[in-house]
């Protein structure tokens, strides 16, 4: 074993091929009857229909897995933060977590809370061990968790706490104190903070009747206190999680303890020898607000495994994960892209390093087809060294998603890193993940087979000319990951399951011939940005097209890119009458092409986004002038005037190519 693996399995560092745990020919089954339904080939009871709901008898809640993860450590480390004095992590073991975070619910419970799935507790702060304490504390009195968080907005979060007419929420700090103040519903009857606040604050929020807590108080109050758990069931609702939406307000995904440790057996069963342990550190960055980091971090506290929690400041990162030398990280595809964008600028100008990485990536590449997957090759010491020594030098698993991760990048990542890397699909409707890739299959650009805790198949579009019998269609799933409901919404949720208990995810998928999962589309105009979040272009464009220099206005966006784009054809006679009034002269032709033309245009347009409300990854960060208008008769247009959007992203591929490749 390296002496880089030397706290870690070993399995990574090791040149014999990885044992593959099925046929990556044929990675899922198919059910017998009149729809194709693929299953997974992990779970022996899937060809009957069956799914997973949990691994064990005594684990089938949050509050059942972390302390089975405090007998499986045998009380090990838990819970770290970077302490910005000594320079290193300091860590809480399980039992000290455990007993805090009963401290804490029985605080809650001091203050008036009852203890029951009926009583909802916000948490407004960024990742933290304040934050599991929390979720745990809850979780011992069976109260249920909505996370806020920033990108909601405040309109937003006054919202969520107005419709789950929560009293209590936990809040970081003095900042996210006040922005709830701002909008404070009459519900909110007090707020625990996690690091100080000022007089001024705290009398603010008096002279609107809420109180302002201490979080370590009312750990206090909880120890004086003491009242009995009340453990929840695994049909309890666990959790509330708000997605963002893509329009009006969002929509609360209800959760309960049994989705969410269905969805971690699945992953855990289905990584097999491969996956996380007690003796594993994973580090925390992405927002727990988000279900993907949540599953991850309660995989590893059912295990037994240390999570260790950056510093806050993403421009930190690198040095947070030198100091804590994860093994285990959950990652996005943003993550990745930066590691790829680093490298090649840095090898770009130079034939000598260009010449050795290519030569590095062929050798890995050849290495991974086989099955080996290492990091302590002569390419590992001589090219991919210090990305690796940036990333801690210790990884053995990293798991992707949220986001579409382009194949060229996930190579890369595979090669350089030298770790196992398996990508996943999913949607909070589901906890996160549905399928997720197999350890050992290099081949990208798809998303694996189902996972053990549910049943896939694909719907016709016929709209959209997908039809499942060409094994293309809308993604559904069936399982026991699959959510209760939207909260207060019983419509909304009604519309997203057929009469036979399907769940519609809107995404549109195919199946390859390896019996894996590959998406290509929505079924709505909605995309992904690279970072994860959602946009809707219709509703950007009738912002935009409020401008009086645009007479038509097609916005654009990639799931492998971060932000959006736009081609506009301007408004002839208000961009012919400005230009004459500032002694520009030409057709409109000639105008498109001016660049005092396509600022005007742009700064007014981005000034009718701001005062619209639209979030910054809305705001277009380029834009084409285009001089004729789309209609019927160019095939731009459909009969009833709508944009035909497939046809002008291809009708425009090199001006779309063309203002990306300058944004990089």
């Amino acid at each position: 074993m390296c002496m880089c693996c030397s706290s870690c399995c070993g399995k990574c560092c090791h040149s014999e091929p990885m044992k593959i745990p099925i046929d990556l020919k044929n990675q899922s089954d198919i059910l017998k009857g009149p729809d194709t339904v693929r299953v997974s080939k992990f779970y022996k009871d899937a060809k009957d229909g069956k799914v997973l709901g949990y691994l064990t008898e005594d684990t089938r809640t949050l509050y059942d897995s972390f302390r089975k993860g405090a007998k499986e450590s045998n009380n090990g480390r838990c819970l770290g933060w970077r302490d910005p004095n000594r320079g290193h992590f300091q860590w809480i073991h399980y039992n000290e977590a455990l007993l805090k975070a009963r401290n804490f619910g029985s605080g809650l419970v001091a203050l008036g809370l009852q203890p029951n799935s009926q009583t909802f507790l916000g948490l407004y702060c960024t990742n933290c061990p304040e934050w599991i304490l929390t979720e745990q504390g809850a979780y011992s009195y069976s109260m249920v968790i909505v996370p806020l968080y920033d990108t909601l907005g405040p309109d937003a979060c006054a919202y969520i706490i107005n419709q789950a007419d929560m009293s209590v929420v936990v809040v970081e700090d003095d900042s996210k104190c006040n922005q709830l103040l701002d909008r404070a519903p009459r519900c909110l009857r007090r707020l625990i903070v996690i690091k100080d606040t000022r007089p001024a604050t705290n009398q603010r929020a008096k002279n609107r009747g809420i109180e302002v807590l201490r979080f370590e108080d009312v750990e206090r109050l909880g120890a004086s206190k003491s009242y009995a758990e009340v453990p929840p069931k695994p049909n309890d609702l666990c959790t509330v999680c708000y997605t963002s939406g893509t329009t009006g307000n969002p929509k609360g995904v209800m959760l309960s303890h049994g989705n969410i440790v269905a969805a971690i057996s699945a992953v855990l069963l289905q990584l097999g020898e491969h996956r996380p342990r007690y003796n594993d550190v994973m580090i925390s960055f992405l927002p727990l607000a988000h279900m993907l980091e949540r599953t991850c971090e309660n995989a590893m506290y059912m295990v037994g495994g240390a999570v260790g929690f950056y510093s806050g400041d993403i421009r930190s990162l690198t040095d947070d994960m030198k100091l804590l030398q994860p093994t285990v990280i959950p990652a996005v595809p943003r993550l990745l892209n930066r590691l790829y964008d680093k490298e090649m600028a840095e090898i770009t100008p130079y034939f000598f390093k260009r010449f050795l990485f290519n030569m590095a990536m062929s050798s890995k590449e050849n290495e991974l087809k086989k099955g080996i997957i290492r990091r302590n090759s002569i390419w590992d010491r001589l090219v991919f060294r210090k990305v690796q020594e940036n990333m801690g030098g210790r990884l053995r698993l990293m798991l992707v998603g949220s986001a579409p991760l382009k194949g060229s990048v996930l190579t890369f990542a595979r090669c350089a890193l030298g770790c196992i890397i398996v990508e996943g699909y999913g949607q909070t409707e589901c906890v996160a993940p549905i399928t997720l890739t197999v350890q050992g299959d290099w081949t990208p650009d798809h998303v694996g087979p189902p996972l053990a805790c549910c049943c896939v198949k694909l719907a016709d579009v016929p709209e959209m000319e997908y039809y499942a019998s060409m094994n293309q269609g809308e993604v559904c799933v069936k399982g026991t990951n699959v959510f209760l409901g939207y909260f207060k919404e019983t419509d909304l949720y009604n519309s997203s399951i057929d009469e036979h208990g399907w769940h519609h995810t809107g995404d549109i998928g195919m199946w390859l011939p390896s019996g894996t999962l590959k998406i290509i589309d929505r079924k709505r105009h909605i995309f992904k940005l690279a970072q994860g979040e959602y946009i809707v272009p219709d509703k950007i464009e009738n912002v935009y097209i409020r401008s009086q220099y645009v007479h038509q206005v097609f916005v654009y966006g990639e799931s492998l890119k971060s932000c959006i784009i736009a081609i506009v054809v301007p408004e002839v006679d208000v961009v012919k009458c400005w230009a004459l009034e500032n002694k520009i002269d030409g057709t409109l032709s000639v105008l498109c092409n001016h660049p005092e033309i396509k600022k005007l245009i742009m700064d007014d347009m981005i000034t009718w986004g701001r005062e619209n409300g639209l979030k910054s990854f809305e705001l277009v960060k380029d834009i084409y002038l285009h001089p004729d208008p789309f209609s019927v008769q160019n095939g731009l247009l459909t009969p009833t005037f709508k944009l035909k959007r497939p046809q002008l992203r291809s009708y425009f591929k090199p001006q779309i190519e063309d203002m990306y490749s300058k944004l990089v």
